[in-house]
């Protein structure tokens, strides 16, 4: 259940309207891209227009990005749509890094690493890519980021532009989760989730709060 302020109550949380970019180049084409980078496709600026129209609803003081262009890109369509709202970034929200394993397609790093591939699902948060980052490591800098963007904006509303491994990362390690294949699945593709900072934690308000998909145009594969 998301907790908001009753009308007229003063809220000093500030709040966070996490989403993941819209899709890009290497996402059809199923290549990793961590914190490397490809502009987004037609469907993906489409995407980023039409959540521009549903994110309407709420009221946004400020966008928050990684500083990766395709969170940035995401970001600029929607901001144009939403009035000119001021915006930020913060490289410590840039996807996880995945070292070796970046710009590689999926069926390649199967073929490649079966073993470490098939056993990826039991590491939880230890998970690393040869010579790329944990996902424990992802949770801590992105955390990090989220507090500091609550201590500079108080009582905000930030809409918050990032990527798949960092929305997965926020939500599992808010959730209490171990990240580990055997858990439900948490985390629905296309959707907002909202989480709130009360000044000295981090906390969740709302997982899978609306869902901005559309059918067939948002069915590719969710590569980091």
């Amino acid at each position: 259940m998301m907790l908001r302020p009753k009308p007229g109550e003063p809220c000093h949380h500030t709040r966070f309207g996490l989403i993941r970019h819209a899709q890009t180049r290497w996402n059809h084409e199923k290549r990793i891209q961590g914190q490397s980078d490809s502009p987004l496709t037609g469907c993906g600026r489409c995407q980023a227009d039409r959540w521009a129209d549903l994110l309407r609803a709420f009221s946004w003081d400020r966008i928050l990005t990684s500083d990766l262009g395709r969170a940035v890109e995401t970001a600029g369509r929607i901001q144009s749509k939403l009035g000119g709202l001021p915006a930020s970034q913060d490289p410590r929200l840039r996807e996880q890094d995945w070292g070796e394993w970046t710009g590689k397609q999926l069926e390649e790093i199967r073929s490649q690493a079966e073993q470490m591939v098939r056993t990826a699902g039991d590491s939880g948060w230890g998970f690393r890519p040869p010579g790329g980052e944990d996902r424990l490591s992802v949770l801590r800098r992105s955390r990090r980021a989220l507090m500091g963007a609550a201590r500079r904006w108080p009582g905000r509303t930030l809409l918050t532009v990032v990527h798949g491994g960092v929305v997965a990362s926020l939500l599992q390690g808010l959730s209490g989760r171990k990240w580990i294949a055997s858990e439900p699945r948490l985390v629905r593709p296309h959707h907002l989730h909202w989480l709130r900072c009360d000044g000295t934690k981090l906390l969740l308000e709302e997982i899978n709060a609306l869902d901005l998909s559309d059918g067939p145009m948002d069915a590719e594969a969710e590569t980091a």
